[in-house]
């Protein structure tokens, strides 16, 4: 029994295969990510609000985890390794996209990076508005930065939801808006919620990274000796007082994005390696294990580095990271009387209200004043309706939040509560504005009378 892949090269399936096959094609699903982080999600707030699981299940996260060398140990609860340590990985994932789509994709043209940088700035700058609208002279002004984050995965998740209806053009338009998104919430966390810097540790961490740009130079390719160069920054940005996440998109930027062998190159090692089979010399030659290893790196440097890590992280970030994240995060007990809190209605007005109409204006500005035009099969309500999917702010809100109040648990909770209810009345809205704007495909192809 054979089973075939994209690339046409049949290879033998073994039993295992009727495990992991369904499991591969679930993975490959657009939509698969937000399924299981609403999985976990759910999950989290189910066991946080059962009597007889909250204790247990609160209790994990503050487990205490001690890692050390010698005389050096850090000793944190399992969320802090979770939110620090992890997260610093997606992070990482975000710089390898942020880097890809500004030299290579939608936003390399100023013509077609203009729209999603106006929507981007509009949805910052007012959700943050609107909370400090509400909490200006509360008890917690600081949490501002709270609904001006928008979570890709659940975004992308609704629109797959929606099918062929929603047109390629504003999809593209909303990946390219959380993704300036994602650069203007690590700009929040850098200026914003860092509160004392050891500048000996910081030194330390920017010298790693000046090691790590110039071995590159140097043209140094093991996999390895950047993970370990890479985790030396993140100790030092951790150590340092700068929120360790940074340390994760900072060296998601530096990575290169052009492959390290040429097209042909690798076609004459390919046509080396057919003569070597055919020939019957692959039989009688000797190191046959590292004569694969060779060909193997030679494949892999065939693509860039941005490319290739991407594809090996996202399973990662997506199946494992951000659903962990939701379990350790989102289990907050919760009442009725909570979705009144002064903060949870602060948070919830900036991403619920805030989001769309600081999108939608920004953008529409935009478009009026000639610095940027709708794409194609794009109406100005449905630049409303993707607003609306974008307050769903849950990962990146949550991260924020816990950056904000991580001093205060009862105001951090009141605001997970206002993150967890404007993401769900978000998804709702915004998808009902598209449902209601957008053409079925088979309306789409109809000529208009």
């Amino acid at each position: 029994m054979v089973d075939e892949h994209d690339s046409g090269i049949e290879l033998p399936t073994t039993p295992i295969h009727r495990i992991t096959k369904p499991i591969e094609r679930f993975m490959h699903v657009e939509a698969a990510g937000g399924v299981v982080l609403v999985a976990c999600t759910v999950a989290a707030l189910v066991l946080a609000n059962i009597p007889a699981t909250a204790d247990w299940f609160v209790g994990i996260w503050k487990t205490k985890l001690t890692i050390g060398v010698g005389g050096f140990q850090m000793s944190h609860p399992l969320y802090h390794w979770i939110n620090d340590g992890l997260m610093a990985i997606l992070f990482f994932a975000v710089g390898l996209e942020v880097k890809r789509e500004v030299v290579l994709g939608e936003l390399k043209e100023t013509s077609k990076a203009a729209l999603p940088i106006a929507a981007a700035l509009g949805g910052m700058v007012v959700p943050a508005a609107v909370y400090l609208g509400f909490q200006w002279n509360g008890e917690a002004p600081n949490g501002w930065g709270i609904p001006m984050a928008t979570d890709i995965a659940f975004v992308v998740g609704c629109m797959a939801v929606l099918g062929k209806r929603v047109p390629r053009s504003l999809r593209v338009l909303l990946l390219s808006l959380a993704i300036v998104d994602d650069i203007g919430a690590v700009l929040v966390i850098a200026i914003a919620y860092t509160e004392k810097i050891d500048f000996t540790a910081l030194v330390i961490g920017i010298l790693a990274i000046g090691v790590i740009t110039l071995i590159a130079r140097l043209g140094v390719r093991s996999l390895l000796v950047y993970v370990v160069l890479g985790a030396g920054v993140w100790l030092a940005f951790h150590e340092s007082g700068v929120h360790a996440t940074i340390a994760g998109v900072t060296l998601g930027l530096l990575t290169p994005t052009s492959a390290h062998l040429r097209k042909s190159t690798f076609e004459a090692v390919l046509d080396r390696a057919s003569e070597v089979f055919r020939g019957g010399e692959w039989d009688r030659m000797s190191h046959r294990a590292q004569k694969i290893a060779r060909f193997k790196k030679a494949a892999q440097e065939t693509v860039s580095p941005v490319e290739y890590l991407e594809g090996v992280l996202h399973p990662w970030t997506a199946f494992v990271i951000i659903p962990v994240f939701a379990l350790a995060n989102a289990g907050v007990p919760i009442s009725l009387g909570d979705f009144a809190n002064p903060i949870a209605i602060a948070v919830g007005a900036g991403l619920l209200i805030g989001k769309p109409l600081g999108i939608f204006a920004f953008a529409m500005g935009a478009v009026k004043l000639g610095l940027a035009r709708l794409p194609d099969g794009v109406t100005a309500t449905a630049i409303l309706g993707g607003g609306a999917l974008a307050g769903i702010g849950f990962t990146m809100a949550m991260f924020i939040a816990g950056l904000a109040f991580k001093g205060s648990p009862e105001t951090l909770d009141a605001a997970k509560v206002g993150i967890l209810g404007a993401s769900a009345l978000s998804a709702a809205l915004g998808m009902g504005i598209l449902l209601a704007v957008l053409k079925k495909p088979d309306e789409q192809a109809k000529p208009e009378d």
